[in-house]
């Protein structure tokens, strides 16, 4: 990751809850400012993904995604309002980011992540985040990511439930075909569009997603790292498989 760079006056402000927290502090928070995460997808776990990476200070955030904004999205990508219906999911979440955050540098890619650019638009960045819904993404976003040696955030939701896990194979963790196997595909995946998601629940795993993102970037605690953090919203329960 790049230097660390010093905090503006108006910044030392802006972070001083995590300044004055044990632990973490001002070096924490110049390796946020100097780190750069690329969030693929700007739905459901995207969104509350990019808004607490820019709250918090993320120097560069890449928001990379190929849709446009629909009414029914509005019930839990709280990245987009009323107003967004119609127009592009990163330019929408880039405008969400950069109101909320005038310090950090945001990318808006609108484009589908693909075997032909997948490389490129990886490279630029520390750290990813996938939201998105499909395993073909998911597949391709991870094999990118270990042939570049970053660490993968990944979460997926369904109905009334989530989960989150991170890849790392250069840090010794298990791959990404060691939780998803060769023979698994979408067609025996659980869709959102058919089965339904409760919109908090993708706010929970996104905003888990974006505490992984934070900690692998400024080495706080453990992350997860061969384990799945799996969250049932009915039974208001979490566990945990190894794997």
């Amino acid at each position: 990751m790049p230097s660390e760079t010093p905090l503006s006056p108006e910044e030392t402000r802006r972070y001083a809850r995590h300044l004055v927290l044990k632990g973490f502090g001002g070096a924490a928070q110049q390796k946020l400012k100097a780190a750069s995460v690329l969030v693929v997808g700007a739905g459901g776990l995207g969104s509350p993904a990019v808004a607490y990476l820019a709250a918090a200070g993320i120097g560069r955030l890449g928001i990379i995604d190929p849709d446009t904004v629909s009414l029914s999205n509005l019930q839990r990508q709280i990245a987009h309002t009323t107003a967004s219906v119609g127009s592009g999911k990163a330019e929408s979440a880039k405008t969400f980011a950069e109101n909320l955050n005038p310090h950090v540098a945001v990318d808006a890619i609108p484009e589908a992540v693909t075997d032909a650019n997948a490389a490129k638009i990886l490279a630029p960045y520390d750290l990813i985040l996938d939201g998105t819904d499909n395993l073909i993404t998911r597949r391709l976003v991870a094999k990118t990511s270990t042939a570049q040696k970053k660490p993968l955030v990944s979460g997926a939701v369904s109905m009334f439930s989530g989960q989150v896990t991170v890849f790392a194979p250069h840090l010794g963790g298990p791959s990404h075909d060691a939780l998803f196997s060769d023979e698994a595909d979408d067609e025996n995946l659980p869709s959102c569009e058919l089965n339904g998601i409760l919109g908090p629940v993708t706010g929970v795993i996104g905003t888990l997603m974006a505490m992984e993102a934070i900690k692998l970037i400024t080495g706080t605690g453990t992350p997860l790292i061969g384990r799945v953090l799996v969250y049932d919203a009915r039974d208001a329960q979490f566990s945990e498989i190894a794997y």
